[in-house]
């Protein structure tokens, strides 16, 4: 890495800069030790303390890791921040997209794997977003939480990750075809629909059902 001062103004924030491109760039490869804070700092013509606050951001993003006594290694080339930055600029058609692929696999193995703890949660979670009726931020809330049970209810570890990690994209989402009169919303009904096909097992009925929920919105953005 070429030895260049960083500018002054938020130092840390250019020095997250430099140690995440020369990551992306395989400069340091996945496992392998990055150089000492004396030495970043000399290249990056900051203090330590500067380097020691960069790193810990990136380790706290999941890009690298601290072993104790044995410095920092590389964990990973992707900064999963960034990943989640891009979806927030994508466009909600692309947003929805995503939420459709997701949600139409959780429904189909949710079908074929929920307990009775997951049918109880779904549908308590499912009869308050009815009860809340037309008080939209409390309506919004427990159409999350339906969702977010009908995730855990698919019992599928990384499928739950990373739909936690996209749960603020599908939760805009969900805000929009509610607040948006352009955009049809899922009815109570559509939800009870999809409730009933995973309550008795039907795999193929509960991936149609998301599909066909969130189908009127995706061409009504189409449309657009």
């Amino acid at each position: 890495m070429n030895k260049a001062k960083l500018p002054r103004l938020s130092l840390v924030d250019s020095a997250v800069a430099e140690l995440r491109s020369a990551v992306a760039r395989g400069e340091w490869p996945v496992g392998e030790r990055i150089p000492t804070e004396p030495r970043l700092s000399e290249q990056f013509g900051v203090g330590r303390n500067t380097v020691r606050e960069a790193v810990r951001v990136l380790v706290h993003a999941g890009l690298l890791e601290t072993r104790q006594g044995d410095g920092t290694y590389v964990r990973a080339r992707l900064d999963p921040t960034e990943a989640l930055r891009r979806v927030e600029r994508s466009t909600l058609r692309d947003q929805l997209e995503m939420r459709v692929a997701l949600e139409a696999e959780a429904a189909r193995l949710a079908a074929q794997r929920r307990d009775g703890a997951d049918l109880d949660t779904m549908h308590s979670a499912l009869a308050a977003r009815g009860a809340a009726g037309q008080n939209l931020p409390l309506r919004i809330q427990h159409d999350r939480d339906f969702h977010q049970a009908m995730i855990a209810a698919a019992h599928n570890r990384a499928l739950a990750e990373l739909y936690r990690y996209f749960s603020e994209a599908v939760a805009r989402t969900i805000a929009r075809t509610e607040y948006d009169d352009s955009l049809p919303e899922p009815s109570q009904q559509d939800h009870e629909t999809l409730l009933a096909a995973m309550e008795r097992g039907d795999a193929d009925a509960a991936e149609r059902q998301v599909r066909a929920m969130l189908a009127p919105a995706l061409a009504a953005l189409q449309a657009s």
